[in-house]
């Protein structure tokens, strides 16, 4: 699968770039389930800088793990106000330099709201003078379940490495 290289030759780069900074990271994944973690994992020295992730694919591990509620219930699971909060959250209870989050929509049956199946929102948090700061980015894919994961998962690890 072409993406999936493009996915280890991303999550080189980013663990190198995490390295050089000397940043720690937390992921916050939903729709993915742990395939960002994965990639980087796969990396040598990654844990050096990784953290952990908290795997939050159901609203219930939202709440549950990164103490979400009342987002949930005002914007749903899939939205950019959920992936800033959840990198937010994640960010303040790893207590790490950097953290990012992912939620969306892979298929191929969509979740009920008018949502369209291939909607993905990836969320980095960090920490600007002392301040917890985000930057969510909405993004769209096509494809299979599994196309659409690694795609959302591809792009997370290359918004990680243009923003440190």
């Amino acid at each position: 699968m072409h993406t999936e290289d493009n996915a280890d030759k991303a999550a080189v780069k980013l663990v190198k770039k995490l390295i050089g900074g000397h940043y720690s990271l937390a992921l916050a994944e939903s729709c993915t389930a742990g395939l960002v973690s994965d990639l980087i994992a796969r990396v040598s020295g990654a844990s050096a800088v990784l953290w952990g992730s908290f795997v939050c694919y159901s609203p219930e591990a939202k709440k549950s793990m990164l103490r979400l509620g009342n987002i949930l219930e005002k914007y749903g699971p899939v939205s950019a106000e959920t992936a800033g909060e959840m990198a937010l959250h994640a960010l303040d209870i790893a207590g790490v330099d950097i953290a990012a989050s992912v939620t969306g929509l892979a298929g191929p049956l969509g979740d009920g709201s008018a949502t369209p199946v291939g909607t993905v929102f990836v969320g980095i948090a960090r920490r600007v003078n002392g301040e917890a700061a985000v930057d969510v980015k909405p993004l769209f894919f096509q494809g299979t379940r599994a196309e659409i994961r690694m795609q959302a998962a591809l792009a997370v690890l290359e918004h990680l490495t243009s923003y440190i």
